[in-house]
């Protein structure tokens, strides 16, 4: 037998073996365990999954490459255009592709939770500080449930994800940068869907807008960031209404089904991003590219381990997100007598920008107060130098303060002096402050920017809560 021959039988042999036994094999063990995490998540979970979200990938891009809306727009543009049919269907598969994301109950559950879990709690002590248990427990189990957040830094995907995940397997709305590699493939894996934020085409909006609405009316559980992009100056700024017009926009109050939203505010005693954003206080640094998202990951990963080798590794403080009182679209149309579905485009947008103010209102008021933002706002409104002791003192006043406007702080209970005397601390750390030799207690002089950034969170929170009650 030749020995070329006796090769070829060899690798085809293994070819048989491998597609006949190993695949099957490989695919079951997946199937099964994707199978354990949905009943693993029905068993424990308050929003049981939505067969929307268990679909197969190929099928929603399927249903929405052939939508009959997203077909009229095709026919429309191609005539306007002056092209065939089949070139402006090609860029609606392209654009279906990039969008629908492909959840894996698996990834989301199980190994994007514990990466979670663990990533936050390797940097801050995270808390939740407020949750509207009894109106979340009460919501009618046709609601589509949005979940509407300010933007404070790229890690509250993860840590709204993280506090959130006993009650929803969230779908996120990823900007530009998502759309690098491995970001790309991990969201998709976690059911967040990728936008392009600065592509006005026609096209692409029609199908955006499609999926999203295929996905809300299918109830699955959004989250949207309210700001569309980081915050620059440390509040919660007026909310983009793209991706809520496209929630709303075939809303009908006396349909069987409804849409609650709930305001989530995010707070943290350090944002990773912190320095660059106001540093490049008017440049969209995600926007710089592939080489410059992947390449600031890196750069900050390697920084964090040689850290960790070197024992110079020191927590970030506090994370704290807290969940405010759910807003029923249902109940919203009725008090504003309005029905969204029966509203002309500027109608529409009129609508909606008022609901996102209400929307926007309520995240500024459930804000969690921190130590790092709290001492940096008694800091820049107090005009002569204190001790460490007298700040410390005029900070818990005014976290009493705050507390009796109806803030919700991430700060346990009981815990209030040592947090703050470890605020002082991790400011002193980070550079914030300086400490004379008589104790006196200064804003570094290169570092006003940054404390005023921390502080209006609390400046903003305290004018929206009113005066003390």
């Amino acid at each position: 037998m030749p020995t070329w021959f006796a090769v070829l039988a060899v690798v085809l042999a293994t070819l048989a073996v491998v597609n006949h036994f190993l695949l099957p094999a490989l695919r079951w063990m997946a199937r099964r365990s994707v199978n354990k995490a949905i009943l693993d998540v029905n068993r424990r979970f308050d929003l049981k999954l939505p067969l929307f979200q268990l679909t197969k990938r190929q099928v929603l891009i399927d249903r929405l490459v052939y939508d009959p809306e997203v077909l009229e727009t095709v026919a429309r543009i191609a005539s306007e255009r002056g092209v065939t049919r089949d070139g402006v269907m090609a860029e609606v598969v392209s654009f279906a592709r990039e969008i629908v994301p492909s959840f894996n109950p698996y990834i989301y559950f199980n190994l994007g939770y514990r990466v979670a879990r663990r990533f936050l709690r390797y940097f801050y002590h995270v808390r939740v500080g407020w949750v509207h248990d009894e109106a979340l427990k009460d919501l009618p189990p046709a609601s589509s449930v949005v979940f509407f957040i300010n933007h404070r830094s790229n890690l509250d995907y993860l840590l709204v994800t993280y506090l959130a995940s006993r009650r929803a397997a969230l779908s996120y709305g990823a900007g530009e940068w998502a759309r690098v590699w491995p970001f790309r493939v991990l969201l998709r894996l976690a059911g967040a869907y990728i936008l392009r934020r600065n592509l006005d085409d026609p096209v692409y909006r029609v199908v955006l807008r499609r999926y999203v609405q295929m996905a809300t009316a299918a109830g699955v559980p959004h989250a949207i960031f309210s700001e569309g992009a980081l915050s620059r100056n440390g509040m919660v700024n007026a909310p983009k209404l793209g991706l809520l017009s496209y929630v709303c926009r075939d809303f009908d109050p006396a349909g069987d089904a409804d849409i609650v939203f709930v305001p989530v505010g995010t707070n943290f005693d350090r944002v990773v991003e912190q320095r660059t954003l106001i540093a490049n206080a008017d440049t969209d640094y995600r926007g710089r590219g592939a080489g410059f998202v992947l390449g600031s990951t890196i750069v900050f990963v390697c920084r964090q381990v040689w850290h960790k080798l070197t024992r110079q590794r020191q927590g970030f403080g506090m994370a704290a997100a807290n969940f405010g009182e759910p807003l029923s679209l249902r109940d919203w149309s009725k008090r504003k007598d309005v029905s969204l579905a029966s509203l002309e485009q500027d109608q529409l947008f009129a609508a909606v920008g008022a609901l996102g103010d209400e929307l926007h209102n309520r995240i500024v008021d459930t804000i969690p107060v921190l130590p790092v933002p709290l001492l940096a706002m008694v800091l820049l409104t107090t005009t002569e130098p204190m001790t460490r002791d007298e700040l410390r003192r005029e900070a818990l006043q005014e976290l009493q303060d705050l507390r009796g406007k109806g803030a919700h702080p991430g700060i346990l209970e009981g815990s209030e002096d040592a947090a703050i005397v470890d605020g002082i601390d991790l400011m002193r750390r980070l550079g914030l402050i300086t400490i004379n030799g008589r104790d006196k207690v200064e804003p570094h002089a290169d570092e006003r920017d940054l404390l005023q950034y921390h502080a209006n969170s609390m400046i903003q929170l305290s004018a929206s809560l009113g005066p003390v009650s």
